[in-house]
């Protein structure tokens, strides 16, 4: 199991649509405009195609798509990395305005149309009946000849950036040497210049403060003397703040005993008594530790006014001259090693043979798959309706190195015997295209991881005998991958199974649609229906009765993980 459910809301023509799938190989049909490939249009909107205003119903404000898978395995590491939910189900919505603007979630939480096309990958493949238009770009051709033969242009990739890296930081040293001369020399003469200051990086606040004390030394020397006379006062007899201090603390102690107010301010002023003799007592050491120093203050002074030239040479101020040669001398490293053409030559050099290394061990994985990869679609295509059609998977040289090798690589096809390959875009009938595209698409499907495949009338221009083999092709992918197809073929709606019809209808209350999960009689109904005839007609009927009595029986199922009381018919108004 992998798409469980899918909704819709205001989507082109449909109002309303709820539609539960199942495992297996499901075909989902019904007359041409009744709405099976918007079905696939709201699959590729919620897994993070373009948005666009036309994707709203007419008169509704925006339209609004969710589905709903099983969490593959794969999609964990992914899920994990882009810090989401990694739960048993995964619930993807997206809503679009009537002004272009869309907005996404990836359960619950908001994503990205990015995010949504990301993850898209890891849950299903799309397979459309213009899908050989791909095939034409060569991005697509190397990509699927890479995928069949279990390799990948990633460490060619790595290895090309590097090497370009390389041969760019060469040409511009060898481009630059003269100039790079002169820059060198400047940098080691101003590096010079400040080295024999040497400043510290935390030097110049200190050498400040320090100037600013010797420089003022008198005048606090003053200062501390004359507070320590205020304090201690300057006769024997004291009258100091200290003796006024003491003489209130000692009235008010003397007289606490009839007012008991008087302790707690006694108490305040004794600690303003201690407070006071520290202070007298830190003034004193002050004055014994410190002295004029005129020898001293000319050395702060000399050093102070080199810091203050040199700030004023290069226009930074004086705290940041540390880091201006911290930052000449990095860049004079880098400029070293830009004149280095010796190592920037090894180093391209090394580059180009790691390129090239890795460039031939990816042409090698090619040469191996590409007559595997011509061999699997030549014998699909035998069994399509080009008996002798042959399928060539062609191999060249660039002219040139690029980011994906050397390899030019090209799909060539030869319709019938005799004829000679040509490039699958030359390929003039409409019919071999498509049956050429369906050939590429079942035979490369398998290579993917996703769980999910849909084909969007990849049989378009196929009947007959053809009919039956895509029927069968289709069945047999179905047993390992769920397989979603819109077809018209009746013999492959016969495979198929799971069988839900799209319909029109309408009513007083306007035109409606309905998608229905059609088994015995209805199924049987809308197979005469597809074969072109009266589905009252006893031959037809016996006809579709016939195909599908042939067609193995469907593939047990397991019941999907909802409510039994959920049916697989939903309605949906003006259209589907």
């Amino acid at each position: 199991m992998a798409l469980r459910r899918i909704t819709l809301r205001d989507f082109v023509i449909v109002q309303a649509l709820e539609l539960d799938l199942q495992s297996g190989f499901t075909v989902l049909t019904g007359e041409t405009g009744a709405g099976k490939s918007i079905l696939i249009d709201a699959v590729q909107l919620v897994l993070g195609a373009r948005a666009d205003a036309a994707l709203v119903r007419e008169g509704c404000p925006r339209t609004d798509v969710c589905a709903e898978f099983d969490t593959p395995p794969a999609a964990r590491p992914w899920l994990e990395e882009a810090g989401l939910e990694g739960e048993e189900l995964l619930l993807l919505r997206r809503t679009v305005d009537t002004q272009g603007k869309s907005r996404g979630w990836i359960n619950g939480t908001p994503a990205t149309a990015t995010q949504l096309r990301a993850l898209g990958e890891l849950l299903l493949d799309i397979h459309g009946q213009h899908a050989w238009q791909s095939l034409t770009r060569p991005e697509s051709v190397r990509g699927l000849l890479d995928a069949y033969s279990g390799t990948s242009d990633r460490a060619t990739l790595a290895r090309w950036n590097q090497w370009r890296a390389d041969q760019k930081a060469l040409a511009q040293a060898r481009a630059a040497q003269a100039t790079l001369q002169q820059e060198r020399e400047r940098l080691q003469w101003q590096i010079a210049e400040v080295d024999k200051l040497a400043p510290g990086d935390d030097e110049w606040p200190e050498l400040d403060a320090q100037h600013k004390r010797l420089s003022n030394a008198s005048a606090l020397m003053e200062a501390a003397n004359a507070a320590i006379a205020a304090l201690s006062g300057g006769d024997a007899e004291g009258g100091g703040a200290l003796d006024g201090l003491s003489r209130a603390q000692d009235l008010l102690q003397d007289h606490e005993h009839l007012e008991a107010k008087f302790a707690s301010a006694a108490d305040i002023l004794n600690s303003a008594v201690a407070q006071a003799g520290d202070v007298v007592h830190s003034l004193h050491a002050y004055l014994r530790h410190n002295d004029l120093d005129p020898e001293r203050l000319a050395a702060v002074d000399a050093r102070l006014s080199l810091w203050m030239t040199l700030s004023r040479r290069y226009k930074r101020s004086p705290v940041e001259l540390p880091a201006l040669l911290h930052g000449w001398k990095a860049e004079l490293q880098q400029l070293d090693a830009a004149a280095d053409l010796v190592a920037l030559e090894k180093a391209e050099a090394a580059s180009a043979r790691a390129y090239q290394a890795a460039a031939r061990a990816l042409s090698l994985a090619r040469a191996k798959g590409a007559p595997r990869l011509s061999a699997a679609i030549t014998q699909a295509m035998q069994g399509l309706g080009m008996a002798g059609g042959q399928f060539e998977v062609a191999l060249g040289k660039l002219a040139e190195p690029a980011a994906h090798g050397t390899d030019d690589v090209a799909f060539l096809v030869a319709g019938h015997p005799g004829a000679s390959p040509r490039p699958i875009g030359k390929v003039a009938s409409g019919g071999e295209l498509s049956r050429i595209s369906l050939a590429i698409s079942v035979t490369t499907s398998a290579l993917g991881e996703a769980p999910t495949l849909i084909f969007d009338e990849v049989d378009s221009g196929v009947g007959g005998a053809v009919a039956d083999t895509v029927g069968r092709l289709m069945q047999q992918l179905g047993r390992d991958r769920q397989v979603l197809t819109v077809t018209h073929l009746p013999k492959v709606a016969a495979r198929a199974d799971h069988h839900l019809v799209v319909s029109k209808r309408s009513g007083a209350k306007g035109t409606a649609s309905e998608v229905v999960a059609v088994q015995g009689k209805d199924r049987i109904s809308e197979v005469a229906r597809m074969l072109g005839g009266d589905d009252s007609s006893k031959a037809t009927v016996a006809h579709a009765r016939e195909m599908l009595d042939v067609a193995p029986p469907p593939a047990p199922v397991a019941p999907p993980a909802r409510s039994p009381k959920r049916k697989n018919t939903k309605k949906a108004t003006d259209g589907a």
